[in-house]
Parts: structure tokens; sequence; C-alpha cells
């Protein structure tokens, strides 16, 4: 390696900005490291890496050394966001709160983007300009002012897929784009540079709602499991129980079991009323309530993975749709209690009460599955959420395909 660079624990360590020796070749890029993200952080801090080394040898002037020295600062904050030299347990540490971590890796490298584009030649910006039109389109609203201006020099410069203006007859030669391009320099940084904050805030909104469903999916969870301990350690609290009457004699029927026929409540009530509830006493059972958040449970899992066939899908690594289908599991559970407990009550009209533990069962199902009228409407939103990502893989209506 030559004199000018050295490598200590994997780090490659440039030489200082102005000096002309260019290092022969670069050190190791780090990692493997836990998550996805951080291994695209650092072979894009790499990639930036090579591209500054580039810019030094032709920037020896006061604004290109500090330009340069702000590209080294923002890649090692970059890396470091990333992971990279740490212990296993703070590795881990860093996974498990790696929104702030990942916001860090994002913003630093949109920075160093940007000052290498006031670095580079016109004529390397020049060529950049299909690409960084689509970056603009695809973060930047069509009503932007931004997004408009940007569209216009693409106009002059006649890049393709964009119309010309009605005054350029002729596409103009590469030197008057090179010329436009250096003298729009500032604008084009600026606007690039809005563009990749929009798509920063993008993928904060998206965490944030994905951090609101897994929240409230945990407690749904919890609530879940604090019914079936409720019913465990007491049953007659919240029995799920119906008292069916037929023939003159009525029964208990819970969804593990079922009494004996007795006289039903007539005459005198209190003895009667009393005598019912010894007998709900005798057949509820501790494990009536689990089965049914089971059975809802159960319910809920096959509509989730009848709601996958809708899910278009996403190329960003919050994993939303994951936490969406999640999400249905304790809803399952939780509407599959609540519509029996609707029921017992009479709340339904008309619909009187289940006669056999295999009825309370298959409407348990019923609930179950029905909690997809609710959580339909957060998927439609969570889908909503996916689609104003607007990267790569998502081609914006009324704008051209590159």
């Amino acid at each position: 390696m030559s004199a000018t660079a050295r490598q200590d624990d994997g780090q490659l360590h440039m030489p200082p900005c102005g000096e002309h020796t260019v290092p022969l070749r670069f050190g190791a890029l780090g990692g493997p490291v836990g998550v996805g993200w951080q291994e695209g952080t650092l072979t894009r801090a790499a990639e930036l890496e090579a591209l500054c080394v580039c810019m030094e040898q032709r920037h020896l002037h006061t604004q290109g050394r500090v330009l340069c020295g702000a590209v080294r600062r923002h890649l090692d904050a970059a890396r470091d966001a990333a992971g990279l030299g740490k212990s296993h347990l703070r590795r881990l540490f860093l996974v498990l709160r790696s929104g702030p971590l990942m916001e860090r890796a994002m913003s630093n490298l949109d920075a160093v983007e940007a000052h290498l584009l006031n670095l580079e030649p016109a004529a390397d910006v020049l060529g950049q300009m299909p690409c960084l039109l689509r970056h603009v389109q695809c973060h930047l609203h069509p009503n932007d002012p931004r997004r408009q201006e940007f569209e216009r020099l693409a106009r002059r410069l006649g890049i393709g897929g964009i119309d010309p203006l009605p005054q350029i007859t002729t596409e103009p030669s590469r030197a008057d784009q090179i010329r436009m391009v250096e003298d729009d320099r500032r604008r084009i940084v600026a606007i690039v540079r809005g563009a990749s904050s929009a798509a920063l805030r993008e993928q904060v909104r998206l965490r944030s709602f994905r951090n609101i469903v897994v929240t409230t999916t945990v407690l749904m969870t919890l609530l879940a499991i604090g019914l079936a301990i409720t019913g465990l350690t007491s049953p007659q609290l919240v029995p799920m129980c119906f008292v069916p009457e037929e023939s003159g004699s009525a029964m208990v029927v819970c969804p593990n079991a079922q009494s004996r026929p007795f006289a039903p409540l007539s005459g005198n009530p209190e003895p009667d009323a009393l005598e019912m509830d010894d007998m709900i006493g005798e057949t509820v059972r501790p494990a009536d309530l689990l089965v049914i958040e089971l059975v809802g449970l159960t319910a809920a899992a096959v509509a989730a993975a009848a709601a996958i066939r809708g899910l278009k899908g996403s190329s960003e690594r919050y994993g939303l749709p994951v936490a969406l289908a999640a999400l249905k599991l304790p809803m399952g559970a939780i509407t599959a209690f609540l519509g029996l407990l609707l029921l017992r009550g009479q709340f339904v009209p008309g619909l009187g009460a289940l006669d056999t533990s295999a009825q309370i069962v298959a409407w348990a199902l019923v609930f179950g599955y029905g909690q997809q009228l609710f959580t339909r409407l957060v998927d439609q939103q969570g889908q909503v959420v996916l689609e104003n990502v607007r990267g790569a893989d998502k081609r914006e209506t009324g704008t051209s395909s590159d």
C-alpha cells in the first residue's frame, strides 16, 4: 500500500486533501453487519469515498479542501451509524434502535452526494442529469416549484423524456449544456438536496406508521393474554355461556361443556336465578375463554393469509406488510370475545341463545374472521403510506419512465 494511505482495523485513512498521490488500493469495506440497510450504507460510503478521492486530485483550492473534509466527516458518521467496528453487543443495540440510525446514515450520505455535486466538473454533473431528474420527480410533488424549476432546466438541456421548451427549436451543443450546468450548479444541488430530504421524510412517515401498528399489536396482544389469564383464574367472572330454553326446560351451554336441563325462569324468579348462577358455575370451565380466543386467532390467521394476495409489497426495509398481518391475530382473538359477549347480552335483535357448544365455537370463528372489517381500513392506510414513498420501484402517473 502507498505510504500516503494506511489501514488500521480495516479502516482506510486517506491522505490529507490536496496531496497529489493517489492511494494504490482501498481498505476493506467492513462488515458483514446484521441488517441489509447497514450493508447498503457501507457499500455506498465506499463508493462515495472513491469519488471523493478522485475529486481531491482535481480541486486543490480552499473550497475543494473544505468540501473534501466535510465529505469524510459525513462518511465517518454514516459508517458509525451502520455499526462498523462495534462489538457484538453494541451491534445488537444498534439493530434494536435502527430507525434513528438509518436516518443518520441516509442523511449523511445525502449530504456527501450534495458535496460531490459541488466538486464534480460540470461535464460529470451533466451526465448525471437524467438520474437526478428521476430522483427529483420521484420525491417532489408535481406542483412543487423546485421540481418545476428542475424540469425547466432539463428541458433547456434537452434531457430525454422531457419535452423541450417552445422557444427552443434546436438542441443545445454540449459546450452550451456544460455552461448551463455550471451556471445553474448551485440551483441543481439545492433542488437535489431538497428531493433527498423529502425522501428521508417519506421514510420517517413510513417508520412512524409502522411503529404505531407495532405498538397497537403489542397492546392488543397483552389485552388478549390478560383476558385469557382472567378466564383461567376466574372463569365465572365473564362466562362465555348461553341458556337456551326448549320444551319447558333450560340448560347452560358453554364452549367446553353443557349442564343438565333444569326448570326455566318462571314463577319465583330469585330462586331460579340463583339456580341458574349455580348451574353456570358448575358448567363453566377455565379454558372456555382461552378456546374462544384461540379460535378467533385461528380465523384471523386465515384472514391474514388471504389478505396477502392484495399486498403489493415494497422495497422499503421497515416490514410494514408484516406488521399489518401481525395486527390481525390479536384483533381476531379480541373480536371473537367481544362478539360472543354481545350475543350473550342479546345485543343483536332476533338472535337467540346458542344451543350447543359447537355453535359457540362456530360464532367465535365468524367473529374472529370478522376482524377484517376493522383491519381492512388499516391495511388500506398502510398501502397509501407505502405508495407515498415514491422509490425507484414506483412509476408515477403522468411522468415518463426511464
